[in-house]
């Protein structure tokens, strides 16, 4: 269940799927999904599919996952910012690409669950902070790259301003039913958006959860 032969078919399916990047399913490949979901399903954790991780969250589906980091890396990028830890698992597979990851997440006992996988893994060059998605981290920027696994119904104002010239942006917008994936390049006239893909996520909020 948890062998890396299964890891591997997934790879295999995610490779027929349009993931090409050698490094992107390297990264999935090293990753153990099932220690980032509730015992009650690992079993089901190298099925490309959604699953719930409580608090009205989800780990996404290992298919945008990989879509997202493959369009975030289209070239390498040392600092990238993630909005919504969620499991940890996005960042596990950030964190093998780039040097440094900051992600946040909004709902307490989602983050300290999350530290407590990153640390077993090992994975010293995440740093994590329970706050306001929305904000972003304006001490921590400017970011090469912004990922953002929540859907805002418009970007706020405060990731374009975090985006480093150069810098690329891979984030979910739009409402419940109608999301467009959009990747937002940060040019130095200005900014360039484009649309990936129709998904679903769950909506990115204001405020912090302590419970």
């Amino acid at each position: 269940m948890t062998s890396q032969r299964t890891r591997d078919r997934l790879v295999a399916r995610l490779s027929d799927q349009g993931i090409t990047q050698p490094a992107v399913l390297d990264a999935v490949a090293s990753t153990p999904r099932h220690i980032f979901i509730d015992e009650a399903l690992a079993h089901r954790a190298y099925e490309d599919t959604a699953l719930p991780i409580g608090h009205g969250q989800t780990i996404s589906q290992p298919f945008i996952v990989a879509l997202m980091t493959a369009t975030l890396f289209n070239v390498p990028r040392d600092r990238v910012l993630e909005l919504g830890t969620g499991s940890g698992y996005q960042a596990a597979i950030l964190a093998a690409l780039c040097q440094r990851v900051f992600t946040i997440e909004r709902i307490e006992p989602l983050i300290e669950r999350a530290r407590t996988r990153l640390q077993a893994l090992n994975l010293n060059n995440v740093i994590m902070k329970l706050g306001d998605g929305y904000r972003g981290w304006p001490e921590q920027g400017p970011f090469a790259g912004i990922l953002v696994t929540a859907a805002p119904r418009v970007v706020p104002e405060e990731l374009f301003q975090q985006l480093e010239v150069g810098g690329r942006m891979v984030v979910p917008v739009g409402a419940d039913e109608v999301q467009e994936l959009r990747v937002i390049d940060r040019t130095p006239d200005g900014y360039d958006e484009q649309v990936v893909e129709h998904v679903r996520f769950v909506p990115l909020l204001k405020g912090v959860r302590t419970s």
